[in-house]
């Protein structure tokens, strides 16, 4: 475009000069050409667009916007026409109170309001994408600028309107989810009628009040207490158990013992001692005591 401009420029510089009745004028028709090239030249570079991969065209001509997507690739367009991109890959918005990990220097998290009137700080990150064929109205009716005038005040409000109905603990917890799959279909509808295409919605942190982390970590602490005394319990009372069957064992081998052993037994099984003791090869003395009494050895190697 500006080499058409530029060729007309010198165009109307050579008409100018041709009616001039100086040395100049002889000029005149070397300068009409050379406009003519510019022209055509500018005219023939401005009919070649190329668009990069992942992104599409828009064109306008003196402020109309033409409804026709240009894809990527080559493409032949009209030479006064300018080309507007737009991204089509998919795109990430951040918003974080971590400084300079947001798309804002600085602290950028959502703080929002709760149920219970505690105030939590909240991190979100968009993934979103420009459908293709709703650029043009893109352009016409939001234009480029569509991360601050739609992505950051619809996802911000989106968290604010759903954040009042959940205590905080709750929205840290046992309610994240939910409250995460609200906010989502409130910004997938709000992006659909701007053209926009929501992907992904990630709640990366939810920050709560100290005073309600301290009440939670109290909470925590005195559970795991219970649970490390409920252990020691349930062990004593194994233990207890242990030693109840095992007094219950001996009483009972001594109630067999006194009641089952005969002087008959116990001789039977003083015949069997001294068999084996008689088998043995080192050199021993026993001596024998009467029927019913139990020998014994004085020495032996």
């Amino acid at each position: 475009m500006f080499l058409i401009i530029l060729g007309i420029i010198i165009l109307v510089v050579g008409f100018s000069l041709s009616k001039q009745e100086t040395l100049v004028a002889r000029y005149a028709n070397i300068v009409k050409i050379v406009g003519v090239v510019v022209i055509v030249a500018g005219a023939l570079t401005s009919m070649f667009k190329v668009i990069d991969a992942g992104q599409v065209g828009v064109k306008t001509v003196f402020g109309k916007v033409d409804d026709d997507v240009l894809y990527s690739g080559l493409n032949i367009i009209n030479p006064i026409a300018e080309v507007t991109p737009f991204d089509a890959k998919t795109q990430n918005y951040t918003m974080s109170a971590v400084h300079d990990e947001g798309d804002k220097v600085g602290d950028d998290a959502i703080r929002v309001l709760t149920a219970d009137g505690l105030e939590v700080v909240i991190d979100l990150s968009v993934l979103f994408r420009v459908k293709a064929s709703s650029a043009p109205n893109i352009l016409k009716e939001i234009g480029t600028d569509y991360l601050e005038k739609i992505v950051r005040p619809v996802s911000r409000t989106a968290i604010r309107d759903n954040a009042v109905s959940y205590d905080a603990v709750a929205l840290y917890s046992s309610k994240r989810d939910e409250f995460q799959a609200k906010i989502f279909a409130n910004i997938n509808k709000s992006f659909a009628k701007r053209g926009l295409e929501l992907e992904q919605l990630l709640v990366r942190n939810i920050t709560l009040p100290s005073s309600v982390k301290a009440s939670i970590e109290s909470k925590i602490n005195a559970e795991q207490d219970a649970q490390k005394m409920t252990f020691v319990l349930q062990k004593e009372r194994q233990e207890a158990e242990r030693k109840r069957v095992e007094a219950q064992g001996i009483a009972d081998y001594q109630k067999i013992l006194s009641t089952g052993l005969s002087d008959r037994q116990l001789q039977y099984e003083s015949i069997l001692a001294q068999k084996e003791i008689a088998k043995s090869p080192n050199a021993k003395v026993i001596i024998m005591g009467n029927s019913k009494g139990t020998p014994f050895i004085l020495g032996g190697n």
